[in-house]
């Protein structure tokens, strides 16, 4: 099995938390609480892409 996480071929979305902090999210499992799609779905480069783009601190916000 594949790990959702690193399949080339899937659709992604870059999350963001209530702390500006990002994650990568496979679009084919629920987001969880806490956490809003900034980005996508879409493939993982664009998300990564995105991420990499906007996330440059790696503090919480608060």
């Amino acid at each position: 099995m594949t790990n959702p996480f690193e399949d080339p071929d899937a659709q992604y979305y870059a999350l963001i938390n209530d702390q500006d902090q990002y994650s990568l999210w496979p679009a084919a499992i629920e987001v969880p609480a806490g956490w809003t799609v900034a980005h996508g779905p879409t493939d993982r480069q664009s998300c990564v892409d995105h991420i990499e783009v906007h996330w440059t601190d790696m503090r919480p916000a608060r």
